[in-house]
């Protein structure tokens, strides 16, 4: 009796373990996956040291015919902020906003964005950020591009402090088959030096782990925890 009990018992918790672990792949495949931020290209907005969350289902489900009326989508907006597979390196995600619409014809003069144009408001860019003098356009790519044309099914991606971001200048309009997901929520920020975070090593990642163990709360970004983002 007490064997046949055990049994059950184990049964039933190996079950809910196979369960448990289906939907937590359900969830960060399809659903929502945690990223961290280990670079500045996306300062102010985003920080290096902010975790945030990934809608990975809004601009549309990976399974066909299944998303469309399980889980809502929404086209890609300018202005969103998208994870995506890096074009160069697939294997590498990205994050950056976008800038540049299907259709579109986009240039850069003097680090101002024009659409069709028309100057681009962006509110969201770093703190500091100014226009260069007439006398320097055409001296870098960051602050004299195009125009160009964005492909159809293709996005414009930039980061918001630009000059510190790999972007769309430097490899293109991005594919949208590229997308993974909106960033939609900072639910966690530690301060951390880049450097740090750029140290994949097992040693590196043990002594992170030390800091936040002895630092949690003196380094946390508590402002910044539950941050929506736009």
């Amino acid at each position: 009796m007490s064997s046949t009990f055990n049994k059950s018992t184990l049964r039933d918790y190996f079950e809910s373990i196979i369960i448990a672990v289906i939907l937590a792949l359900f969830i960060r495949t399809w659903v929502v996956q945690a990223f961290k931020i280990p670079t500045g290209s996306m300062e102010q907005s985003l920080l290096v040291g902010d975790h945030i969350l990934v809608n990975k289902f809004i601009f549309g489900s990976p399974v066909d015919g299944f998303g469309s009326w399980l889980l809502p989508i929404s086209n890609v907006q300018r202005g969103d902020i998208v994870v995506f597979k890096y074009p160069e390196d697939p294997e590498r995600d990205f994050i950056k906003r976008v800038i540049g619409l299907p259709g579109e014809k986009l240039e850069v003069r003097q680090k101002s964005i024009y659409i069709d144009g028309s100057l681009l408001d962006e509110p969201y860019l770093q703190v500091g950020f100014e226009e260069l003098p007439v006398s320097t356009v055409g001296l870098d790519l960051q602050d004299s591009f195009g125009p160009v044309l964005v492909p159809e099914e293709h996005y414009f991606m930039m980061g918001d402090n630009r000059d510190n971001s790999q972007d769309s200048r430097f490899w293109g309009p991005l594919p949208r088959s590229h997308l993974k997901g909106k960033a939609i929520l900072v639910y966690w920020s530690y301060e951390v030096d880049n450097q740090v975070l750029l140290d994949t090593s097992f040693g590196a990642m043990v002594r992170r782990l030390f800091s936040v163990f002895i630092n949690f709360f003196e380094r946390t970004r508590w402002e910044r925890v539950f941050l929506l983002l736009n």
